[in-house]
């Protein structure tokens, strides 16, 4: 549906009216973290000192911003310069090894912070899945990658793997690794059973068929590792297509001019002073940690919390995943964009399609289309979407709360999926189009779509505090203040989406 264009006065309002409810909420959140509560907050939690904002403690209790930081700044910042020095003088000087030399040094700098057994662990899920993937069955390649992702939940085999460093973190280092190698491993299993180019092209009958086969496979677990231990990309993505990688690498690197890398590294380092800012005056997840916060919250601070804990969440993964970006767009790989400011995704569908956009093209091309997709009718496509949903909650880690969160997206998807069928089913379509304008069209859809806003906050409420965070939300807006919250909520949630339908339309 193309969007109308509506009244600035009126885009002006939604606009003042969206800022403004972000700012009073965090204000009453602020409130109630500094004046009312700090102390109480500092003896559960043990507020660390701050140093962005002078005289102020910040919020040290989410664990990945907590945890990357740590890592970035002890070990990654320097193998990351590291790959950038060494990318751009091959770059210069030898050209044809680039490939290579990136390969070993992003080996070298995984064994470094992960050690020999922890690139072994690597190395040997890599074989496994090219052995299997030789087979050219996506089916037998999909089934050696649920195994073994399985194995990092085997809690004997966890055990034997924290004995080999010093520290937990390291040994989660070595978790987030190998999960996100896996994905890089279907992605390359599955290419190769789709392609008989890149498996070597049929089979020929000639006297050293055995070497030709063993020079193959070499080349194959060569390829298979440069994607896999591409160092910018190696310990949290973003994640991009073995196609994608393998078009790519082979790229001179990209001249770029100073004002250029000036202007990225100042935009990075202006989101990650704004996700220091907000957990030094917001304690937003020592609050939702602890559910008596949760039920005293006056109704601002409630909303200015869930807007908090979510903004908070996106800004984060624009650090993460700007710094990494950054870095291979200088190898002259395109990674996906960056994530969408979550509070204009309107919808579910939306949600997925611009906030973690390589993980939703991976699911896309390697899950949804080979099960059916839309393409098999409406019950395939329901068994496509519930599948792809399904295994992103057991490569997350299969909680009872990434379930609940599974679960919400995908009936959201379905609901706004029978929705859409049924609004553009000919004679609903035609009444309409016959009795409202394009502007009353419009306005229609955002009022629709700030119920999936509010069930899409609910279900990130769920995935990044837990169900009981969900569970006190879904009980105080909708059960107890359907009428004195909820209404009220709805209304800016209205503002939320118009500003988000403004934006796709000049975007288009």
């Amino acid at each position: 549906m193309e969007l109308a264009e509506l009244p600035q006065w009126e885009m002006a309002v939604y606009w003042f009216l969206s800022f403004s409810s972000h700012i009073f909420s965090f204000y009453q959140l602020h409130r109630f973290s500094k004046a009312e509560h700090e102390k109480s907050l500092d003896r559960e939690v043990h507020l660390e000192k701050g140093f962005l904002v002078w005289g102020y403690k910040k919020d040290p209790t989410d664990f990945e911003w907590s945890f990357w930081n740590e890592w970035v700044w002890r070990s990654l910042f320097c193998s990351l310069i590291g790959h950038t020095v060494v990318s751009r003088l091959c770059g210069v000087y030898l050209p044809q090894c680039r490939k290579a030399v990136l390969t070993l040094y992003g080996m070298v700098s995984a064994w470094w912070l992960l050690g020999f057994k922890g690139v072994a662990v690597l190395m040997l899920h890599l074989s496994v899945s090219l052995v299997v993937a030789q087979l050219h069955s996506p089916t037998l390649s999909w089934g050696c990658a649920i195994l073994l992702l399985s194995t990092l939940h085997i809690s004997s085999l966890q055990d034997v793997q924290r004995a080999w460093y010093d520290s937990e973190e390291r040994y989660l280092l070595l978790l987030f690794s190998t999960a996100v190698c896996a994905l890089r491993c279907i992605s390359f299993s599955l290419e190769l059973c789709w392609s008989p180019l890149l498996a070597g092209g049929p089979s020929v009958r000639c006297p050293f068929v055995q070497f030709r086969r063993m020079k193959e496979l070499a080349t194959q677990l060569s390829s298979l590792t440069s994607y896999c231990f591409y160092h910018p990309l190696f310990y949290n993505g973003p994640v991009i297509t073995y196609k994608d990688f393998s078009q790519q690498i082979e790229r001179p690197v990209c001249n770029v001019s100073a004002q250029w890398l000036l202007a990225k590294l100042l935009r990075v380092c202006v989101w990650w002073c704004l996700a220091e800012f907000m957990i030094h005056v917001m304690y937003m997840h020592a609050i939702q940690n602890n559910e008596t916060y949760l039920h005293i919250l006056s109704p601002w601070a409630l909303g200015g919390l869930a807007l908090a804990v979510v903004q908070f969440f996106y800004v984060k993964y624009l650090v993460l995943f700007g710094v990494v970006s950054l870095l291979a767009q200088l190898d002259g790989i395109q990674t996906p964009p960056l994530p969408r400011c979550v509070s204009i995704v309107y919808s579910f569908r939306g949600m997925w399609r611009h906030f973690d956009v390589g993980l939703y093209k991976w699911l896309i091309r390697y899950l949804y289309v080979p099960l059916g997709g839309s393409h098999h009718g409406p019950f395939q496509k329901v068994i496509s979407t519930a599948l792809a949903f399904g295994f992103v909650c057991f490569w997350h880690g299969f909680h009872d709360y990434l379930q609940y969160w599974a679960l919400l997206n995908w009936l959201g998807v379905l609901v706004e999926n029978i929705i859409a069928v049924f609004l553009t089913s000919p004679p609903l379509h035609r009444i309409i189009v016959c009795y409202l304008s394009p502007r009353m069209q419009r306005r229609g859809l955002a009022l629709v779509s700030a119920f999936s806003t509010a069930m899409i906050i609910l279900s990130n409420l769920v995935f990044l505090g837990g169900t009981h965070v969900g569970h006190v939300y879904w009980k105080r807006v909708f059960v107890q203040g359907w009428s004195t919250m909820a209404v009220p909520m709805l209304a800016f949630l209205y503002c939320f989406a118009q500003v988000g339908l403004e934006v796709d339309r000049k975007q288009s």
